[in-house]
């Protein structure tokens, strides 16, 4: 090769690799930012996917913490309460043993008469508010030592006065007795006057029993006859909601007054009325339980008071309503009361008929009762005969 040539090789050479440096400096210019990482936005994807799903999972763990926190606060609350409220019994044991042995020695004081009573039972406390309320202070009467309800002597101030005296029967002074007797007296006669009138002297009589409740609601006699309106006004009114309450009413205040005086027929009679009338509203269970009650308390009013025909027409109605129990209630009185009440038709017609012995016409009521037994017992003949019986008599009352 000629020294030209060699020159020619170098030179072309030389030539080429500068246009391959220029073709590349030219293709860095031109070329798209982006081109190059599309392998990495790939990469990010998969990375923003991945921080997604762990962000998920770490809302599901953060959830359930809370529920758990929760949880464990609403134990934490009724553990508390727990512990306060055997902490209070803890200090209502504790005062009932440091009272206990101040109330011994306190009775025993009062026993042997040794001064001023520094406690009161909680009715004698109420009796004292009442009447501090409704008496003037000018009237207010002095006292040495006046009589409890426990029968105990304990001694009053001035101010005191007679407050551990008993309202309406147990008069507070000497110098009253008199006027409240003779008012007593003459509310009872005018009750007992307007029991026996038309419906709206029976509501005037239960008007004037309600006001003077407050002052005599220890008095027996007082009490009964308040049952007794409550009756009336029970067998007036044709609401059932008022039915139950009267009769409800009713029966705490016979029941109050047989708690009173065990030996007062009156009062056992009505109670045992209130009984059978509250059986009206009552479950199979509380029917029967009413019932006995009924006849416990009818029992022993015709104990006291044998010669009174409203007891045995009221023994009869028993009678003929257990000889009429179903099957079902049989068994269920059986099973809550060992053995079930038994009576027979017989027996309630020998009821009705010892009525009509002592007071012949005593009651259309009667009348239709005695009818019912006979039919029952298969003799029409009698039956039709206590039927024109009935017709004959005037009612007098809705039933």
């Amino acid at each position: 090769m000629s020294r030209f040539e060699n020159k020619g090789l170098i030179l072309g050479i030389m030539a080429g690799t500068a246009g391959i440096s220029l073709v590349l400096i030219w293709y860095r210019k031109v070329r798209k930012p982006g081109a190059a990482v599309r392998i990495p936005d790939f990469a990010d994807v998969g990375n923003k996917l991945n921080s997604v799903g762990m962000q998920h999972e770490t809302h599901n763990e953060q959830g359930a913490v809370m529920v758990l926190h929760r949880r464990q606060l609403q134990i934490l609350e009724k553990l508390n309460d727990l512990l306060i409220s055997v902490d209070e019994l803890k200090r209502e044991v504790k005062f009932l043993k440091e009272a206990i042995p101040k109330l011994e020695e306190l009775v025993r004081d009062e026993l042997q008469g040794k001064g001023d009573a520094q406690r009161v039972s909680p009715s004698h406390r109420a009796a004292r508010r009442r009447k501090a309320e409704t008496t003037p202070a000018k009237e207010a009467t002095s006292s040495e030592e006046a009589e409890s309800e426990g029968g105990y002597l304990t001694a009053h101030t001035d101010t005191e006065g007679d407050s551990e005296e008993e309202k309406g029967c147990k008069k507070p002074s000497d110098v009253t007795v008199q006027s409240e007797e003779e008012e007593l007296l003459t509310l009872l006669q005018q009750v007992d006057s307007l029991h026996k009138g038309s419906e709206d002297d029976k509501k005037e009589s239960f008007r004037l029993l309600l006001e003077k409740d407050d002052k005599y609601e220890n008095c027996v006699d007082f009490l009964w006859r308040v049952a007794r309106a409550y009756g009336d006004m029970f067998e007036m009114t044709a609401d059932t909601e008022e039915k139950k309450k009267y009769v409800s009413d009713g029966k705490d205040k016979a029941e109050k007054a047989v708690q009173l005086d065990a030996n007062s027929a009156e009062s056992h009679q009505w109670f045992a009325i209130m009984c059978g009338y509250m059986s009206q509203f009552e479950s199979v269970q509380n029917k029967i339980r009413n019932g006995y009650l009924f006849k416990e308390h009818l029992d022993k009013a015709i104990e006291l008071k044998p010669q009174d025909p409203f007891l045995y027409y009221l023994n009869g109605r028993w009678c003929y309503s257990v000889a009429q129990l179903s099957w079902l209630e049989k068994k269920v009185a059986a099973a809550l009361f060992g053995t079930p009440p038994t009576s027979t038709v017989e027996e309630a017609l020998q009821n009705f008929l010892k009525v009509e012995e002592m007071h012949p016409g005593y009651s259309k009521y009667n009348y239709v009762y005695l009818a019912k037994c006979y039919k029952d017992l298969g003799q029409k003949n009698n039956a039709l005969k206590y039927c024109d019986s009935a017709l004959s008599v005037l009612s007098v009352t809705n039933e």
